[in-house]
């Protein structure tokens, strides 16, 4: 039996593509190898292009999967394989080329390289593709949440992002498509389903009279599902219709990533984002009325060429001012071939790295107030699995619908249901709760305790 081994740079949504591809080679009667320990036949990378560091790691794996195996077929997909094809066509040994588009014939390819022995290049100009790629995943290693992607591609041209070009224009799944699919995965087990994308809140905007509110309503009717989880959506997404649909739904999780990038005007304007921090502030108490104690997250870029101490602060006040509870911190990276690489005033990493130390800490402030408003609620937690930890103490961990990690005392058999806990002790990591009960399974024993 043939087998095939897997490594994933970048994002979930390349993650998400990475078990759809090995489903394809699986379906072919494939077995997965271990990219480090064993020797495969066939090598998949699938590559990063988010920033120059990306494409360069992506080389260093693709020539590590060379040295595993020299007579294995190596095939490169993902961002930096449709934006720079020729660079990985120049690297010996690489076999097959695929970019962001077209993927479904991988195994296909993989046929033809062992019949002929002939390089094949399948990148093809993302910017014309107009249709969604569907590429399933029926099962997740985390067996209480499933990822559903549901868009590819962007329209947005954000001055610091290459991912238009690596990704392609907007495209849209079928809504018949995405709602047949949350079936499958409501019947294969999944209490929870996250909607995930490249522009995940843009959904519909290439559709005729459908939008992501409407396919929130549609997905309210799939039987058995318990949770949907927006994976990031931007605040000029969050459009009354969207609060309207959140405001009347029992799952909708009360939480959202909100990308934010900068909190000063001016900032915004040079990334070429489509928000002021005005209309951001108000998106967000709108967001907060409909649904009272939302985790809101975010993505902050710092030291982005010509932001000042002043710029800076602003930022780092209005974050304060939101109250999210939790920051994605990200120094500014130059990526060649974006405006921002050719701006003339960039920031040295020393100023970016105090900048990035001092945003930390107060991820670390502000995702502690957030935890302890909720101490002594009972929360709805879905256990993934026993506390990474320490496996054997009998503790369990997973999700609460607003996004906290919560631990606690619990059996095996709850992994993956609804079980009612109270918070106890909040934490930057996890935090900790008291097991009360599990939702719809009376044959689960209670853990005793005087719940206040």
């Amino acid at each position: 039996m043939a087998s095939v081994a897997f490594y994933t740079l970048g994002c979930k949504v390349n993650s998400y593509e990475t078990e759809a591809i090995w489903q394809l080679f699986q379906s072919n009667g494939y077995q997965r190898a271990d990219f480090e320990a064993d020797s495969a036949d066939v090598y998949v990378i699938n590559t990063c292009t988010v920033t120059n560091t990306g494409d360069k790691k992506s080389r260093q794996v693709i020539r590590r999967a060379i040295r595993h195996n020299p007579e294995a077929i190596i095939a490169v997909t993902g961002c930096y394989a449709q934006t720079s094809p020729n660079e990985i066509a120049e690297i010996p040994g690489v076999d097959i080329i695929v970019g962001t588009q077209g993927r479904e014939k991988l195994v296909e390819y993989v046929e033809q390289i062992r019949r002929e022995r002939q390089p094949i290049n399948a990148v093809g100009n993302i910017m014309k593709a107009r249709e969604f790629e569907e590429l399933d995943v029926p099962s997740f290693t985390d067996r209480t949440r499933a990822s559903l992607k549901i868009q590819e591609g962007c329209n947005n041209f954000c001055t610091f992002c290459i991912i238009p070009w690596a990704r392609g224009l907007m495209r849209s799944r079928k809504p018949e498509s995405v709602i047949e699919q949350a079936q499958k995965l409501v019947q294969a087990g999944y209490l929870e389903i996250v909607l995930t994308g490249i522009h995940t809140g843009g959904y519909g905007e290439d559709l005729d009279n459908y939008n992501l509110a409407k396919l929130l309503v549609d997905l309210h009717q799939v039987e058995g599902l318990k949770r949907i989880r927006i994976s990031s959506i931007e605040a000029s997404q969050i459009t009354d219709e969207v609060i309207a649909v959140i405001d009347g739904s029992d799952k909708v999780c009360r939480h959202l990533h909100v990308p934010l990038q900068a909190g000063d005007d001016e900032v915004l304007k040079r990334m070429r984002r489509k928000y002021t921090t005005a209309e951001f502030r108000e998106r967000m108490v709108k967001v907060r009325e409909a649904l009272p104690g939302v985790a809101l997250t975010t993505d902050v870029i710092v030291g982005f060429p010509g932001e000042t101490d002043e710029q800076f602060q602003n930022t780092y006040d209005f974050i304060k001012e939101i109250g999210f509870a939790e920051l994605h911190v990200f120094p500014y990276s130059m990526r060649t071939g974006t405006p921002a690489a050719r701006m003339t005033d960039q920031i040295p990493d020393e100023i970016k790295k105090e900048r990035v130390d001092r945003l930390l800490e107060l991820n670390t402030e502000l995702t502690v107030q957030y935890a302890k408003q909720f101490v002594g609620d009972v929360l709805e937690v879905i256990p993934e699995r026993p506390f990474k930890e320490d496996p054997e103490s009998g503790l369990l961990m997973g999700y609460s619908d607003n996004y906290l990690n919560v631990v606690f005392p619990g059996t095996p058999e709850m992994i993956g249901k609804v079980c009612k806990v109270r918070l106890d002790e909040p934490g930057t990591e996890y935090c900790h709760g008291t097991f009360v009960r599990v939702l719809d399974d009376s044959k689960l024993p209670l853990i005793k305790e005087k719940v206040v």
